[in-house]
């Protein structure tokens, strides 16, 4: 399934992924640091929920409690925790 997540706190306003049960592909950031943001959609398609937690879980930018990685790591929680109330 597809979902869109609008971030907080971040560059990037919002992060698109498909969610197939508990894995994670076709990641595009909108906004924020293009090359940072490319080269995450690379490095984790393909990975579980659990995975990209565990990796990019509590990152922070700069004086930020938060950073797109951050986020895209909430978005994902987010969104599986949504797809198993259906």
């Amino acid at each position: 399934m597809h979902y869109s997540y609008k971030t907080s706190m971040v560059c990037s306003q919002q992060i698109d992924f498909d969610l197939n049960g508990n894995v994670v592909t076709n990641v595009v950031f909108y906004g924020g640091c293009p090359g940072n943001l490319k080269a995450i959609p690379k490095l984790i398609d393909g990975w579980t929920v659990e995975q990209i937690e565990e990796k990019l879980r509590g990152n922070t930018c700069g004086r930020r409690p938060t950073s797109c990685a951050d986020q895209l790591a909430v978005a994902v929680r987010a969104a599986l925790n949504d797809s198993q109330k259906a």
